[in-house]
């Protein structure tokens, strides 16, 4: 079966809306970060080869690995998210009727609920690091792209955001208060360093248009 990745966004979308467990809002998360990141590599493209820009042409090379890089990185955390998710849900129909089958559960469950919570936590970075992208292309990218790099700006805002999500569901249930409060803490701080950033380059983009 293909990746997620390698499905038609149709075909993508029709199985979000369905009944099955995967692709949900982690994937749906991971997919809004690549456009970001795609966007990103479309306003470097527009920029190459352009005279206005001239003293930026030999890091337009970087811009574009960068993004393309990050693009692929945030649609394979599609399907790892998916993957992630599978020891978790056989976790949930152990059996619990004896004191040591009680403990086994809770034992896979934590284990599951670390690994399920790892994915959403790759795309909160991965997705900061578009917008670190996204800060040069707002200052040094073609002014003609200005739009596609707040549009990028609150798709990474929107990605930060619905990954977290799929952070705090599974360590709301951990036991390993430490862990689970660790795992909350570099979350909370991605949203609000990122999606700071990521708002004000929107809204200073905005302010272009709006002057």
């Amino acid at each position: 079966m293909a990746g997620m990745a390698e499905q038609a966004i149709d075909e993508f979308l029709a199985v979000l809306d369905s009944k099955a467990a995967v692709p949900g809002g982690g994937g749906a998360s991971a997919l809004v970060g690549a456009m970001a990141a795609s966007l990103a590599g479309m306003v470097a493209h527009l920029t190459e080869g352009k005279k206005k820009y001239q003293e930026w042409w030999d890091e337009i090379p970087e811009w574009l690995a960068g993004a393309e890089k990050l693009r692929l990185e945030l649609t394979a955390l599609m399907d790892a998210d998916a993957e992630a998710f599978l020891p978790l849900s056989k976790a949930y129909g152990l059996p619990k009727d004896t004191e040591e089958e009680k403990a086994e559960r809770e034992r896979v469950m934590e284990e599951a609920l670390l690994t399920a919570a790892m994915p959403p936590l790759h795309m909160m970075e991965k997705t900061m690091e578009v917008i670190e992208l996204l800060k040069i292309l707002e200052v040094k990218g073609s002014t003609l792209a200005a739009s596609d790099v707040a549009v990028a700006a609150e798709f990474a805002n929107a990605a930060l955001r619905g990954a977290a999500m799929n952070i705090f569901i599974n360590t709301k249930m951990m036991k390993n208060r430490e862990q689970a409060d660790a795992l909350n803490q570099k979350a909370l701080l991605m949203i609000e360093v990122g999606g700071t950033e990521a708002r004000e380059i929107s809204k200073r983009i905005a302010g272009r248009f709006l002057a």
